[in-house]
């Protein structure tokens, strides 16, 4: 599988000297997820919410769940790194989250309402902090030390990558 379907906009990568210049740029990407993944999902039919972004990727379904899981996940970590010194954060498996039934039967309306909403405080939220809140960090036992700013720069990416997996798969299949 062609990496261009698995990373349309190209894998994540921290780059600390970013921070604190593109800030208000992840903060706006993170504000416009919600109305571009609606954009994305428009009009599209059952059937066609339950293809596969990719061969043996999540359906498109499952990614718009995804994204409301992995969004809130986020929110509560972020946080705790406001709130604790150096929180010590539970993984999740997404793979067996996109698997249970609310994933696998539910509409999408819920979770873009979840974003909606989601997004609106997160954006608040992110828009109250001085540069030495987004140095606070969390710990993740996979990835180690995350700071504030790392993690908005990585979900500004994830939506807009998740998207992208989306708006590619219309493009493929003349949806």
């Amino acid at each position: 599988m062609p990496d261009a379907i698995r990373y349309p906009i190209g894998e994540f990568a921290w780059v600390p000297t970013d921070f604190p210049s593109r800030t208000n740029e992840w903060i706006k990407q993170v504000a416009e997820l919600p109305r571009r993944i609606r954009i994305a999902v428009k009009d599209l039919k059952p059937r066609q919410l339950d293809t596969p972004y990719r061969d043996g990727g999540w359906t498109v379904r499952q990614v718009v769940h995804h994204v409301a899981d992995s969004h809130m996940q986020s929110v509560f970590r972020i946080k705790l790194a406001l709130t604790e010194e150096l929180p010590l954060v539970k993984p999740y498996d997404q793979d067996a989250f996109v698997a249970l039934a609310d994933v696998l039967k539910a509409p999408i309306e819920p979770s873009l309402a979840l974003l909606d909403n989601l997004h609106a405080r997160w954006v608040l939220l992110f828009k109250s902090l001085k540069p030495e809140h987004l140095q606070r960090e969390f710990n993740h036992p996979d990835a180690g030390r995350i700071s504030v700013a790392r993690a908005l720069s990585h979900y500004a990416w994830h939506g807009r990558q998740h998207t992208a997996h989306i708006l590619g798969l219309r493009e493929r299949k003349g949806w």
